[in-house]
Formats: structure tokens, C-alpha cells, sequence
């Protein structure tokens, strides 16, 4: 079940919200998290060993959270159990394959004879793996420090990690962030007014936009990258970038939507990164949780910038890799995390300074090196890759390839409107209008539009699921 669906929608959220407001309020963290399962199993079914993993996940964690609180001797002990257990699932369904596909890689190459096969897995990813296991890692690690205390019922520790807003794919919520309001959760008509304003732009950003605009990439892909002009190929890269951008961002307004009706307060995971001047910037504002999660409890323990410059380019290097890999399981992720540590490393060391002083040459620098970047985050075949980059810089050396003349036009007459639409919508300048309407009739029509004309295009059955939910 995604929050872009008719069943969410009409059935979830009705069934759900009713009694989760009708029940009293020691019962509501048994309401949410039973709701929460549901939600899970309903996108799991037919994934019976998912589920367990699952399920056993709090259980584990709740009592080796205990132990690393109540020992002194061993506290680093369980710790270093708890990072284990839940790492090894993450590695087990996302990374196993990988490894072995690149140790075969390796073998056949060096010793082509051996006639050594290995065992090569392909296991499906468990939805919010990625999300959940860095979650409930931080309330291991965070117990370890004596930043919180350990959560004494299995209950609430359970709520916080299956609350089904922000188990899928993110806000990545650590538990000092909501802990408080698992004890306290403070209903009132206006923060549900207010969370049913943010869900509806969240829906409105995903169903209206994310997916119209990510046809234009669907297009291409089907067409063949060796077979599109520069003009379409730019196009296509831009139609990706929006697409990501709304997909993740509209998810993650439903989500602090939702967190608000129910009474919490999630984090912010995006601030309109692409009006960023650097690169820099562009991580300030961008999956802020997870930029937060690798600062946190990886960046600042190697030594962050408190280090010489040799280590801290490491330090940055060892990040970077580790957050394209987090994104996925294959090469061009890892050249994605590589390219950001080049271009994040020569801006603190070199052109930061110029691209903060004259603002329309950090935007136009934004402007190029975002789409390209997203590109190699698309575009998992790497000789691909390669072939798209020939397209968008057709005096680089390679093949004579066939193009369709005018097809730039063509799409350009589907998309155009669609495309100016979202490089609007990526600003800050609707959300500005927003602000000053959004209590008037005005504000109420117009959200009213954004929600029926997204249950429009949702009973048509143009919805795609959320590209997060890959990862």
C-alpha cells in the first residue's frame, strides 16, 4: 500500500484515523502500531519471512537497547551485536548479490579456467529496509552515548520504529526526535487541519507532477538512449530530476502530514535544494534526515573537519561511498557518491568562495551539474551511461548513431508545459503564495482542486510507485 492509492486514501486512512481519535489516549500507541503492522503486511503479502525479519526486528533491538543500558561492562559488547544483527539483514537482502556478481566478475577474469562457479543470489529488497534498519540503529547508538534513556516498553520503542508515516521511505526519524511525544501525543483540530493541508501538496507534488513529468523519462528509456537527439536527451535528464525530486519530496510532505494528524512532529527532509548555489548547499537541503544520519553517526566518529586535510578528505570519501552504496547496490551508485565527494571536496578546498559571492554563476553551475549527476544515479548499466553522455555532448568521440529529427519537438509539445510547471514548483515561490492564502476560501479551493484532481489521475490508474521505495 503506497499513500498515493485509493486504498490508502479511501479505506486506510478513514478506518485507521477514526479510531485511533476515538480511542483513549494510553490506548493510541497500540492503535498506531497495530495500524502500522497492517500497513506493512498489506505491502508484504505472500512475504512471510519479510515480515518476521521484520517483526523480530523491535524485539531484538528492545532488548539489546536494555542490556546496553543497564551494563558497564559490557555495554560496547551489545552494542556492537545490535549493529551487527541489524546490518547483516541490510547486507544479506541488498548487498550479497553484488558482491558475489563482482567476486565471479573478479574470478573469471584472473583465473578463467577454474571452472569455480559461486552461488549468486537475487533476493527481493523488503520495502523500508534501508530506512528502518539506520533508524533503529541511531536508538542503539544514541542509548550507548546516554543521549536518551532506553525505551523500557517494547510497545513504544515498536510504535517509533513501525510508525507507518515514515517507515517506507523516510523522514529517517531518530527516536530522541520523538520519544517524548510517544508519552505525550498532543491531538487538536488544528494540527489536523494542518497535517491535511501538507498531505494534499504531498499528493498533489507526487500523482500531478513526480509522475506526469517522469513519463517523459519512461519515453526515452523505451525509445533507446542511442536513438534520441541532444535537445531530447537534455530534456530527459531535467524530466528525471524533477521527477525524483517531487516523488521524494511529495512523499515526505504526506508523511509529516500524516505524522502531524497523528500527533507527532517529523523532521523537514527538504528545504528546495535545487534553488542551492553549490554543492554544498545542495546537501543542506536535499534527504536533509539522511545527510543528518551519515553526520551523526558516521562523518563526525571518523573525526569530521576537527583533522588535517589529508584525513578529513578521507573522512568525506569513506562518507560518500558509503551514501551512493546506500542508495543501491551497483556500480554507477558508487560513481554517484564519488562524484559528489569530488565536486563537495573541491568546493570546501577551492571554488566555494566564488560560487557563494556571485550568485548567478553558484545557479547556473547547479543547473548543469544536477541533472548530470542524476544521471548517473538513473542509469544503472554503466555502458549506458556512457551512451546517454555522447547524446548530451554529441562532439564527444563515438558511434555514428541513428536520430529521430524533430523528436525534441514532439515531446517537447507533450512535456514543455509540464516541464516550466515543475521548474516553478521547485522553487520557493509557490510556497510563498501558499502561505499567504492557504487560510482563505481561495487556499481551500485550491486544495480541494489538488485532491480530486489527484484521485482523477489515481482511478485512471496513472500512478507509479515512489522511486525511494527501491532503496
Amino acid at each position: 500500500m503506497v499513500f498515493s492509492s485509493l486504498e490508502f486514501l479511501f479505506v486506510f486512512i478513514p478506518v485507521v484515523f477514526t479510531i485511533y481519535y476515538l480511542v483513549p489516549a494510553k490506548f493510541r500507541n497500540v492503535c498506531l502500531l497495530i495500524g502500522s503492522i497492517a500497513f506493512y503486511v498489506y505491502g508484504t503479502i505472500g512475504q512471510p519471512l519479510y515480515i518476521a525479519l521484520f517483526l523480530l526486528s523491535s524485539v531484538v533491538n528492545w532488548f539489546l537497547g536494555l542490556r546496553i543500558s543497564r551494563s558497564k561492562k559490557y555495554r560496547r559488547l551489545w552494542l556492537t551485536l545490535g549493529i551487527l544483527y541489524d546490518f547483516s539483514w541490510l547486507f544479506i537482502f541488498k548487498y550479497a548479490g553484488f558482491f558475489l556478481r563482482t567476486a565471479q566478475s573478479v574470478l573469471n577474469r584472473v583465473w578463467p579456467l577454474s571452472g569455480i562457479e559461486l552461488p549468486m543470489v537475487n533476493l527481493l529488497l523488503p520495502i523500508g529496509i534501508s530506512f528502518y534498519t539506520f533508524q533503529i540503529v541511531s536508538y542503539l547508538i544514541d542509548v550507548y552515548r546516554d543521549t536518551i534513556p532506553a525505551e523500557r516498553s517494547l510497545i513504544r520503542l515498536a510504535t517509533y520504529l513501525y510508525m507507518f508515516p515514515q517507515l517506507i521511505a523516510g523522514p529517517i526519524v531518530t527516536y530522541s526526535q520523538v520519544g517524548e511525544q510517544l508519552y505525550h501525543t498532543e491531538l487538536s483540530p488544528s494540527r489536523t487541519n494542518e497535517g491535511l493541508k501538507e498531505f494534499t501538496i504531498g499528493l498533489g507534488l507526487k500523482v500531478l507532477l513526480a509522475n506526469r513529468i517522469g513519463n517523459l523519462w519512461t519515453d526515452i528509456s523505451d525509445i533507446g538512449f542511442d536513438s534520441i537527439s541532444t535537445p531530447l536527451a537534455w530534456m530527459g535528464v531535467f524530466a528525471f530530476a524533477l521527477q525524483i525530486y517531487f516523488d521524494f519530496y511529495g512523499y515526505s510532505l504526506m508523511a509529516i502530514g500524516l505524522g502531524k494528524m497523528l500527533g507527532f512532529n517529523f523532521p523537514d527532509n527538504f528545504r528546495y535544494p535545487y534553488m542551492a548555489r553549490s554543492m554544498t548547499d545542495f546537501w543542506r537541503r536535499w534527504h536533509i534526515t539522511l545527510g543528518s544520519w551519515f553526520r551523526e553517526y558516521l562523518y563526525i566518529p571518523l573525526g569530521g573537519n576537527r583533522v588535517g586535510i589529508p584525513r578529513h578528505i578521507v573522512n568525506m570519501l569513506v562518507v560518500w561511498l558509503f551514501t551512493g552504496f546506500w542508495h543501491g547496490a551497483n556500480w554507477n551508485f558508487l560513481l554517484w557518491g564519488f562524484i559528489f565527494f569530488v565536486l563537495l571536496v573541491l568546493e570546501k578546498y577551492a571554488i566555494k568562495p566564488v560560487l557563494e559571492r556571485y550568485p548567478v554563476l553558484g545557479h547556473g553551475y547547479m543547473i548543469v551539474l544536477i541533472p548530470l549527476t542524476f544521471l548517473v544515479f538513473a542509469v544503472t548499466d554503466l555502458s549506458e551511461l556512457g551512451v546517454y553522455f555522447e547524446r548530451l555532448f554529441p562532439f564527444l568521440p563515438g558511434e555514428p548513431i541513428n536520430i529521430f529529427a524533430g523528436d525534441w519537438l514532439k515531446y517537447g509539445k507533450t512535456y514543455g508545459l509540464l516541464l516550466v510547471v515543475g521548474i516553478l514548483f521547485s522553487t520557493n515561490w509557490p510556497r510563498k503564495l501558499y502561505e499567504r492564502i492557504k487560510d482563505t476560501i481561495w487556499g481551500t479551493l485550491i486544495l480541494l482542486g489538488i485532491f480530486w484532481g489527484s484521485v482523477y489521475y489515481l482511478y485512471l490508474g496513472l500512478n507509479d510507485p515512489f522511486l525511494y521505495f527501491r532503496f
